[in-house]
Formats: C-alpha cells, structure tokens, sequence
C-alpha cells in the first residue's frame, strides 16, 4: 500500500504542474522592442523599462540598433515594437503597411562635436556651413555609416550644404559602420568632428579634447516615434503588450518618466506626445 500511496501522490503532483504551467507560461509577459542605439546609450531605456515593467508585469527586451536597421527588424516581424527618430522612414514604415500607426514620444537634437581648437573654424556657424568648413579644411570626420536616424540627418546635411560626399570623401571622412558609442569614442581617438545626439554625448565620458561647436540650429532638431508592428502581417506579433508599452511612452506617466531622466543636471529628452497626433 505503500508504494501504490506514493505512485499516487507523485502522479497527483504531476498533474498539477501540468495544470499549472500554461498558467505560468501566461503569466510570462515580455515584448521585444527594436530601437536605437542613442535610446540605450543614453542610458534613458535604463529609466524608463523598470517603470513600465512595474507598472504593467510586462518584460521589455530591446534591440539596439540603427533606425534603418531597427526598421528592418520590424518589417521581418522580429519586433512588436519599433521605437526610432528618422521621421520620414517611420511614416514611409507605416505606409508600407509595417505598422498599426505612429506617434510622437519625444525629441531632443543633434550637436556637432569636434576638436576644441576646431582647426576647422566650424564653431559658432550653423550645421551646413560648418561642414562646408569641415570639407575645405579636410579635418578628420568620423560618420556613422549604419543606416542610423544620425547617419541620415548626417547625410541630409551633406546634400543640404551643397556638398557630394561621393565626390569629396576622402581619408580624412571614415564612416565606421557603428552605433553612436563607438562613433564618439573613434571620434575621441582620433580628434575628429562628428554629428551626434545630445542625449548620448551627454552621457557619454571618454570625451578627450572633443567638445559641443554647432548647436540650436533649427535643422538639427531630433523627433522620436514608436510604432506596434503591425499583427495583420506578422499574426505572431504581441499586439496586446506592444500596444501598451506604446500606450504608456504616450501617457501622462510614461511621458513625465522621459522628462525626469537627466544626467548632470540636465534633460536629454523633451516629450512630446499629442503633438502631431497619428501618422
């Protein structure tokens, strides 16, 4: 009797953990959400991931990368969510029929850094005239070359100023292919100007003789929108918890969370929520 009373009790206990772990398995919420690298390096996914998660029980991975890449990451369906700042690319996104919508989180804008004696004389100038002083001079420049929201501005800047990287580049521009990181740190090395955003520069200690010369103008400002992946062509996709990490980064909470991170003292990012409403 002693051994049937133990099969007995260890196929009960069987059973019950058959009965309980589809319950468990729901119970596990977690989304994958494709981003940039300037949202991680600046530490700001740091400050904002433990208050959605304890808001919500929904775990949060991220995958740092270029916005074009990060894009990509979506239209395979390999992310519920996408969360970028290359405005044009994210409404082209939503068109393609990649995403539910886009809406405005946040923005903050891109600086120019270079040496501190700025050998180019680009301090004080606006972002076009100081890399049409870049280009004359030379000076080392060091690009992203990642298909990043930075890297378009960039590239968008070159056109703007009237200059043909194809047929101006030479050894003094090396694209590295890179997140924002890395950029500043090749940057660092080697004493070279480079467009970056605000956030990740200011978070950002390896800075040598490199220092902020072109700011506040007008073409360097940096939105930011995220976008769910779209379910009808990815049924696979987390639409429920997608949607409210995205309901959150939009909310009164969500946005107050993105204007309380700052490092020194001061902000890195601006919401601004509402202020376009949905693509």
């Amino acid at each position: 009797m002693d051994v049937l009373r133990r099969r007995v009790l260890i196929l009960a206990a069987c059973a019950a953990a058959l009965l309980a772990a589809p319950a468990a398995a729901e119970g596990d919420r977690s989304i994958t959400v494709a981003s940039t690298t300037s949202t991680e390096q600046s530490g700001l996914f740091g400050h904002l991931l433990p208050r959605f998660t304890a808001r919500t029980g929904i775990a949060v991975k991220v995958v740092a990368l270029g916005t074009g890449q990060a894009l990509d990451v979506g239209r395979r369906g390999d992310a519920d969510v996408v969360f970028v700042h290359d405005r044009a690319a994210e409404e082209s996104f939503v068109r393609e029929g990649f995403a539910t919508g886009r809406q405005d989180v946040m923005y903050n804008d891109f600086v120019v850094i270079g040496p501190r004696d700025d050998p180019a004389r680009a301090r004080g100038a606006d972002v076009l005239e100081a890399l049409r002083r870049i280009a004359a001079a030379r000076a080392p420049f060091v690009s992203r070359g990642d298909r990043s929201g930075t890297h378009g501005a960039e590239l968008r800047s070159w056109a703007e100023a009237g200059l043909d990287l194809a047929a101006i580049r030479g050894e003094w521009y090396r694209e590295i292919g890179q997140g924002m990181g890395p950029a500043l740190n090749t940057a660092s090395a080697t004493n070279a100007y480079l467009l970056a955003d605000r956030g990740t520069w200011l978070s950002f200690k390896n800075r040598g003789e490199l220092a902020i010369l072109v700011e506040g103008d007008r073409r360097l400002f940096n939105p930011y929108g995220v976008m769910l992946v779209n379910p009808a062509r990815h049924p696979h996709v987390k639409a429920r918890d997608g949607q409210a990490f995205v309901d959150w980064l939009v909310s009164p909470e969500g946005q107050g969370a993105v204007s309380e991170y700052r490092i020194g003292g001061e902000q890195l990012f601006f919401p601004s929520a509402g202020a376009a409403g949905r693509s």
